[in-house]
């Protein structure tokens, strides 16, 4: 059973952050699910997982200091794939992709979106 139903960032630029979140989560496996008019997009392999939405109480979108998404990935190609999708989509490397010594065969990448929303994506299964 999974921890969350969920997980939800801002933005300030739906259309935009529409076309990033496309290209750089159909590398994962995802596909956008929904669109809730002009407040948000839904993304997910079948069902809702990622939600990027403008703020419901009308102020602007704001990053959390200190929080990260981090999505799953398949493969090591898939990281690398994300990461380079991330960049081309107008995103800010926060971390390229390679080993990680924090856990066994960890392999991740790091980007910021068009927001400034931190992501990281993670394999944990050997070469």
């Amino acid at each position: 059973m999974s921890i969350f139903t969920h997980v939800t960032v801002g933005t300030n630029d739906l259309e935009k952050a529409r076309r990033f979140y496309d290209s750089v989560l159909a590398q994962l496996g995802h596909k956008r699910i929904a669109d809730l008019g002009e407040n948000g997009s839904i993304w997910g392999e079948s069902a809702p997982s990622f939600f990027v939405l403008k703020p419901a109480n009308g102020a602007p979108a704001s990053v959390g200091n200190g929080v990260t998404v981090s999505f799953e990935a398949p493969d090591r190609a898939a990281i690398d794939a994300f990461h380079a999708s991330a960049l081309a989509a107008g995103g800010i490397n926060e971390g390229a992709p390679g080993p990680r010594d924090w856990a066994p065969h960890a392999y991740a990448a790091y980007a910021r979106d068009l927001d400034g929303n931190k992501l990281a994506v993670y394999c944990f299964k050997p070469v």
